[in-house]
């Protein structure tokens, strides 16, 4: 029997699975960690304890629950969070802390002074994408003006992705589809590293080659092999950012079909055979030659629910504490009696980039419990989700299809209120293992063991979530306050601080 490991990497927890050559996952194994926020607006990870670290316990508890032969693994996909960056030195090794994604908002002002000199409307045409929270253009110029000990002693920008495949192959390399992050440095029609729109971010021999996330770019190395129990030579492929692998694993492959990710942050991709150009959105060239992808995102997601749990429900033992919280939003209406709740907790990504958005919990009265605001709170969510779908919309790109996946589906109050709120149905699959079972899959392809629609039969459709019409009007009526409320203290909270 052939084997493929599929590893990721998330914001608080990585994920492995070994899957055979029908789709059975023969094994899985999970390791927490931390997010670190040093500052207000940071985020970060350990490169080495918390990405190579996770992946080698992960690898080695894959392999002893199984029992398999190492060299019975025809192929290991990788995926992580992503766009991170990281600056190694000349062996590899981290210099500071992995910055991640748009959720760490510290390059603000990088944002903002290269959108000027370079012009919102070219780097849309040129790079797909506005300068946002997300790219890491601006994340390597905040490095190189703020830290230039650290920017001199670097000899490559990692992302999380790229970061493991150098660790098992030795080889530097990032898959086209998250290139297109580190705008301005990625051009979407070349499709290759350029310095022509600004020449003071970072030499281009300092980032990784770019390759399809299917591509084989190297084998596991001696050294690895030692660290993880893998067998030398398996083959590893490029890999790509955690939810593109999420997608995969769904079957979002075909023009119009959505991927909704419940995860730490909601995140959204739409393939599709044209390419959408909107500053609101992101763009990138999808994980296969030719094909397009629109994505979207919300800074704050999953992140807000083990907030509140931290913050709100101390009373509860931390085994516990979800459940009860769940019955507590169960138990609160549809509408969470009133509170409208906007989740800009680490400023907001799509549609509206701003990071001096602020959370607001509006609406309170002495009459509302813990299970209102926590109602309230996924409920905030599931209205910051609409705002994405109705930008969609307004293009005339309405989804053909919803489909959901991720850790948050198992939140019955959060996955309703996303129906109700959009007005369209979600459609959930036999295995929500997400991105892990979706890289297996990308190695099962890349040795030519499966084909893309084959995930049919890896992970066949198990129901949908449908849209309560009762609730329609309801929660229409909240949805205005919910834009209300941003468009009318927009300018009080840039006047509260925004990141430091």
């Amino acid at each position: 029997m052939s084997y493929y490991l599929g590893i990721d990497i998330g914001t608080f927890e990585s994920k492995g699975v070994l899957v055979d050559a029908d789709g059975n996952v023969v094994s899985m194994a999970s390791r927490p960690h931390e997010m670190l926020v040093p500052r207000s607006g940071w985020a970060e990870h350990r490169a080495n304890e918390d990405w190579w670290g996770d992946f080698v316990f992960i690898a080695g508890k894959l392999l002893a629950d199984s029992r398999i032969d190492p060299k019975a693994i025809r192929a290991i996909g990788c995926s992580a969070i992503g766009p991170c960056m990281l600056p190694v030195d000349d062996r590899g090794e981290p210099l500071m802390n992995g910055v991640l994604y748009g959720v760490d908002n510290r390059a603000a002002a990088e944002v903002e002074t290269l959108t000027g000199l370079i012009g919102e409307d070219v780097l849309v045409r040129s790079c797909g994408n506005a300068l946002t929270s997300q790219s890491v253009g601006p994340k390597i110029q905040w490095l190189k003006h703020n830290h230039p000990d650290v920017y001199a002693k670097t000899d490559k920008i990692h992302t999380s992705t790229t970061f493991l495949v150098r660790k098992l192959t030795g080889r530097t390399v990032i898959d086209h589809y998250t290139a297109a992050s580190f705008s301005p440095l990625y051009l979407v029609e070349e499709q290759g590293w350029s310095s022509a729109l600004s020449d003071d971010i970072v030499d281009l021999d300092r980032l990784p080659d770019i390759h399809w996330s299917t591509d084989i770019v190297g084998q596991v190395t001696a050294d690895a092999a030692s660290e993880t129990g893998l067998a030398a030579g398996t083959p590893v492929i490029t890999g790509t950012v955690d939810a593109a692998a999420e997608a995969i694993s769904v079957g979002v492959m075909s023009d119009g079909e959505m991927m909704l990710m419940y995860g730490s942050t909601i995140f959204i991709i739409m393939p599709g055979n044209e390419r959408i150009a909107d500053p609101r959105l992101w763009y990138a060239p999808w994980l296969f030659e030719g094909q397009h992808a629109s994505m979207a995102g919300l800074a704050t997601s999953g992140t807000l629910t083990h907030w509140f749990r931290d913050q709100f429900a101390r009373d509860l033992t931390r085994g516990n504490a979800f459940p009860v919280l769940a019955e507590e939003a169960m138990a609160s209406p549809p509408g969470a009696n009133g509170l409208v709740l906007l989740p800009y907790f680490s400023g907001e990504r799509t549609p509206i980039h701003d990071p001096n958005a602020k959370g607001v919990l509006f609406g309170l009265d002495l009459t509302h419990t813990r299970g209102d605001a926590y109602r309230a709170l996924l409920e905030g969510i599931a209205f910051g989700t609409n705002h994405v779908v109705e930008t969609y919309r307004d293009l005339g790109k309405a989804p053909k299809s919803l489909h959901a996946v991720g850790g948050g589906t198992k939140n019955e109050v959060w996955l309703q209120a996303t129906s109700d709120i959009t007005g369209q149905s979600q459609v959930l699959r036999e295995s929500s293992l997400g991105a892990s079972f979706g890289d297996a899959f990308l190695a099962a392809i890349a040795v030519g063991d499966a084909k893309p629609e084959d995930i049919d039969a890896w992970n066949p459709r198990a129901g949908e979530v449908s849209p309560r019409v009762q609730y329609s009007e309801l929660y229409s009526g909240q949805y205005e306050v919910f834009r209300g409320i941003y468009d009318q203290t927009s300018g009080l909270m840039a006047k509260a601080g925004g990141p430091l």
